[in-house]
């Protein structure tokens, strides 16, 4: 499978710290909505043990990049974070899904390496 970014990512991540985390009103709402933990979310970022997949997508500016990030706890559930990364971590939306999540990240990893 093509298309995982995720030591690339690792890398980006171990350069910021708790306080460079912000979590956008949106994913505030979300995570309060879909019963997530802030703090877990920013230890999933701070420290992406978890991390399995992280898919680049397109950012709005060149200044920064967009990754759509899959933190596993088990093979039924994770935690799905879309992040902006620039001079700070910015969790656009945070997402728990409660089913098998791989064949999701397979599917929109197989539909961006067929795009031109």
């Amino acid at each position: 499978m093509q298309g995982n970014d995720f030591n690339y990512i690792i890398e980006k991540l171990k350069h910021y710290q708790k306080d460079q985390i912000i979590i956008s009103e949106h994913a505030r709402i979300r995570a309060i909505q879909r019963q997530l933990d802030i703090n877990e979310i920013i230890e999933n970022i701070i420290n992406p043990i978890r991390l399995r997949y992280a898919i680049k997508e397109e950012a709005n500016s060149l200044s920064e990049e967009k990754f759509d990030c899959y933190f596993a706890y088990s093979k039924t559930q994770c935690h799905k974070y879309i992040l902006v990364l620039k001079d700070n971590v910015v969790v656009i939306t945070a997402i728990k899904i409660n089913r098998r999540w791989q064949k999701i990240v397979e599917n929109k990893m197989r539909g961006k390496n067929n795009v031109p």
